[in-house]
């Protein structure tokens, strides 16, 4: 017999690249569209919090912060298109 566990993934959800104390690179999950810009250089944002919303396949998706941190950098725009992997925010 083969014991499996699941982990139910949270929605908007996206993996960062980086180390726990480091910088985390919070990237676009797919193509899309960048509908809301929810946060700026500078702002301090709390884990779960939502960075940006994107537009993908007619449907709206929060993309939220990994864990907490200031954001460093958010080079993108509303209106902006993405592809996958492109950087939305990065986190210090």
């Amino acid at each position: 017999m083969l014991d499996v566990g699941l982990v139910e993934a949270a929605r908007g959800a996206v993996a960062a690249r980086g180390t726990a104390g480091g910088p985390a690179r919070v990237q676009a999950p797919m193509p899309g569209k960048l509908v809301r810009v929810l946060v700026r250089a500078g702002q301090d944002v709390g884990a779960g919090q939502g960075l940006v919303v994107m537009e993908a396949m007619k449907m709206e998706n929060e993309i939220r912060a990994p864990r907490a941190g200031r954001v460093k950098e958010a080079p993108v725009q509303e209106g902006q298109a993405v592809e996958t992997g492109a950087l939305l925010v990065l986190l210090e």
